[in-house]
Parts: C-alpha cells; sequence; structure tokens
C-alpha cells in the first residue's frame, strides 16, 4: 500500500482555497487588502502563514502588532489542529474560498494555546508522531530512528516536500509481513455536536477470531450513532493509516470526522461531501492528524 505514490500524492496535495481578511477593528495606516492563499490541508496554519502575516503587517504601526491568530465566523481556530481539520469541522458545509479573519490584539487566551515560534509547532508534530508510533510498535520504529530521520521528516512537512516526507515516513506506515497490521490503530473521531471534541480508545486491527476488522467495525464500536447502515465501510483497518493518512501532517494516525449527524442524520452533509470531492481524491471520512491537547 506504502507504493501507492499516486493516491498518496492527491492525499498530500490537497488544498484548500482560502482568503485572509484582517479584523475590522485593528488600526491600520491605510486600507488592508484581502490575503489569498491555497492552503496544504495536512499542514498547520502557523506554519504555512508566513506570507499572511507580512502582507498585514505592511499596513499597520509596529506598536500595533502583537501575536497573530485566526478565527472563522467567530471561533478562534486553533493551530494544533491541522488546517484540514479545521476546515472539516467548521466550513466544509460553506462557500469557497474559505474566508478567515486575521487579528493581531485581544489573543483568546482561554481558547488558543500560544505559538510563540516553529520550534513549538515541531515539538507538536513529533509528539504526535511518537505516541502513534507507541501504539503501533511500541515506539519500536521511532526509537531507531536517528535525530537525522526525526529532522528530515518535519522538514518535509514544514517545506511542503512529499519525497522527503514519505522517504521516513513510509518506516512508521510499515508492519512485518507475517503480521496482519499494527499493534493497535491510531485514531481520533472528531465531532462537532458535543462538549466532547473527540472520542480515542484502542483498537484492534485483527479481531480475536483472527478476521481483520473494517473501517464500519471501528465505527461501530466507537461511535455507532455516526454509522449509517446503508452505507458500505469494507476498508480494512490496518490499510487506513497507509491510504487515508498518507500524508496527514504526522502520517500516523488515522482519526476521521463525521459532521452533522444530529441535523443531517449520521452521514457527512451532502454539501460538505461535495467540497471534499472538489478538492481532493479519496473518501470523505477525513484522514487528519490530532493532538492531545484540544
Amino acid at each position: 500500500m506504502t507504493d501507492d505514490k499516486d493516491v498518496l500524492r492527491d492525499v498530500w496535495f490537497g488544498r484548500i482555497p482560502t482568503c485572509f481578511t484582517l479584523y475590522q477593528d485593528e488600526i491600520t495606516e491605510r486600507e488592508a487588502e484581502p490575503y489569498y492563499l491555497l492552503l496544504p490541508r495536512v499542514s498547520y496554519l502557523t506554519l504555512v502563514t508566513d506570507k499572511v502575516k507580512k502582507h498585514f503587517q505592511k499596513v499597520m504601526r509596529q506598536e500595533d502588532i502583537s501575536e497573530i491568530w485566526f478565527e472563522y465566523e467567530g471561533t478562534p481556530l486553533k493551530w494544533h489542529y491541522p488546517i484540514g481539520l479545521l476546515f472539516d469541522l467548521l466550513a466544509s458545509s460553506s462557500a469557497l474560498p474559505w474566508n478567515i479573519t486575521v487579528h493581531f490584539k485581544s489573543f483568546p487566551e482561554k481558547d488558543l494555546l500560544h505559538c510563540p515560534s516553529k520550534d513549538v509547532i515541531e515539538a507538536h508534530f513529533m509528539s504526535c508522531v511518537k505516541e502513534a508510533d507507541a501504539l503501533k510498535h511500541k515506539s519500536q520504529v521511532i526509537n531507531e530512528m536517528q535525530k537525522k530521520d526525526h529532522k528530515q521528516l518535519w522538514m518535509g512537512l514544514q517545506n511542503d516536500r512529499f519525497d522527503q516526507f514519505w522517504a521516513i515516513n513510509r518506516k512508521l506506515m510499515e508492519y512485518p509481513a507475517e503480521e496482519n497490521g499494527f499493534r493497535y490503530i491510531p485514531f481520533r473521531i472528531y465531532q462537532t455536536t458535543t462538549e466532547r471534541p473527540f472520542i480515542q480508545k484502542l483498537f484492534r486491527p485483527v479481531s480475536t477470531d483472527g478476521q481483520l476488522h473494517t473501517l464500519g467495525d471501528l465505527l461501530k464500536e466507537v461511535c455507532p450513532s455516526a454509522v449509517a447502515p446503508e452505507v458500505p465501510m469494507p476498508e480494512v483497518c490496518s490499510w487506513l493509516p497507509t491510504w487515508l493518512l498518507a500524508s496527514s501532517a504526522e502520517g500516523s494516525h488515522l482519526p476521521s470526522l463525521w459532521r452533522d449527524w444530529e441535523e443531517d442524520g449520521p452521514t457527512l452533509s451532502q454539501q460538505g461531501a461535495e467540497n471534499r470531492r472538489n478538492q481532493t481524491p479519496g473518501t470523505e471520512t477525513r484522514a487528519v492528524p490530532t493532538d492531545r491537547r484540544f
């Protein structure tokens, strides 16, 4: 599965057209024009928005600038959530481009973590990689890697270099031929309609009688209310971290996102599904990275 470069590239190069607009109450010396950018789904906002920051700082006084943060329709955007996850959670039913508001004042301390540098993003990213490998390989693969391998993995993500990233990431996605899969499938199911932001538990890719679990099996056990009986989910769980997570930021977790099951039933909304098909080939169950903080 890790040799299916076409699938991996399609996931990696998924982009979201986005319009950044400066918040109306920010003090500027002249009018601030919107800034348009194609955001990579597999990266983080604070990792790919240097140009956005520089664009708006040109029309502002230095004393009016503090830590940058983003919001969508009144909701602060968590920098440690991957961009694709943020979009799917908050805006997948909206028309494109995605309209994000930029702030330089009044940082929402209760809602967001501070991100003073890219070193913080790297530390978070590597924490996710290690957490996932502990579930898949008892941390054996990540511990056998050298420091330069960790750095190459990170730089591949930071610089949007598919080949650089996957030269290392493929080691994290493999398991011995005699085994049917990883020890456990690292996953999180993110929710929008409850106070619990995500669901996470131990789930083996193989049942006690030796049968390979499917995506449908996982969802029925972990979140049965999110599964429509008429929707087939034959994908074998042991394949999912390779196919669906192909180029999620850490390429190691399988968190899935199911929206609007209280309003539209236990499936993705039609507009949200259409937006996904227009952005990136693949499944409607989104594969995105995760974080232990929320």
